[in-house]
């Protein structure tokens, strides 16, 4: 059997996963279906010798596809003022195809998806693949493009909306704030002992191609390390509300151009995320006090 054989049928026995996944993610069936075709072309030109789990392959491209389709949606939709409305899975009449009546039989409800609808692209897609799909962190922070640890607070911020609970607890806000302020004063000082104080010990501090560009290291582990890295360097960084939750900013001039996501636990930063994509820093709902 021809490899092109071999890999159409084994695209085809997850067909209805992939398509459930990407319904998810965007809403609309027709999208989903798109979404997984996009995924099939993606196969059919890529050497899959050294895959060893086609499902997990398939389901990561599919995901990157949804993900730079809610947020092209996100672009257009700030344009023009239009909302996307999520479509119910229709059924077909003559109930002849398994793939939508399986679907249907295991599709979350339209209100759910008006829910997820709010959601920003990266809390959607980290939230669908991990509360929905049991993929782990690890896996989906190659997809989001952020660490592990903060692919898990993407998806701990999408579970708050989707139960009603938009903001971060007051207690927890204050104790997150007064980490970051504790951080940022320690740079600004150049108090070295102050911010190994602040941070994990196994801390790690990742930047996306956009902040690289700007002059950080692409990722940095361990305390000391990343201590010594930001006595230099975050002391023109401001505080900010990430989605309503304490973080920083960098912008010189008033000119935005790097985000500090940050992942706190028991008062240490397990993970320092710094994105200066254009498209994901539109992603965030942004206060700046100072500006």
């Amino acid at each position: 059997m021809e490899t092109r054989e071999i890999l159409a049928r084994g695209f085809e026995a997850r067909r209805t996963h992939l398509i459930s996944v990407a319904y998810r993610m965007l809403g609309s069936m027709s999208e989903a279906e798109d979404a997984v075709q996009e995924a099939w072309l993606r196969l059919s030109r890529s050497d899959t010798g050294g895959v060893e789990n086609l499902g997990g392959w398939l389901t990561t491209v599919v995901a990157r596809v949804c993900l730079d389709m809610l947020r092209s949606r996100k672009s257009r939709r700030e344009q023009s003022m239009d909302e996307h409305v999520p479509e119910p899975a229709a059924r077909r009449e003559d109930g002849s195809d398994p793939e939508h009546e399986t679907l249907l039989a295991d599709s979350v409800g339209l209100a759910m998806l008006v829910v997820l609808n709010r959601l920003p692209p990266a809390e959607r897609v980290a939230f669908v693949l991990h509360d929905m799909f049991d993929l782990p962190f690890e896996e989906i922070a190659t997809i989001v493009d952020r660490s592990a640890a903060a692919a898990r607070q993407l998806a701990s911020r999408a579970r708050r909306r989707v139960q009603g609970s938009r903001e971060v607890p007051d207690a927890d806000h204050s104790r997150r704030k007064a980490v970051v302020d504790a951080f940022l004063a320690a740079a600004r000082g150049g108090d070295f002992a102050a911010l190994l104080a602040v941070l994990d010990p196994d801390v790690v501090v990742r930047a996306d191609g956009a902040a690289v560009k700007l002059g950080a290291e692409a990722e940095l582990r361990g305390a000391e390390t990343a201590a010594g890295t930001f006595m230099r360097r975050a002391r023109g960084a401001q505080p900010a509300l990430i989605d309503g939750a304490a973080g920083l900013v960098w912008a010189p001039g008033g000119r935005l151009l790097v985000v500090f996501e940050f992942t706190i636990e028991d008062g240490r930063i397990l993970a320092i995320d710094l994105i200066g994509d254009r498209e994901q820093i539109a992603e965030f709902d942004l206060e700046i006090p100072d500006r």
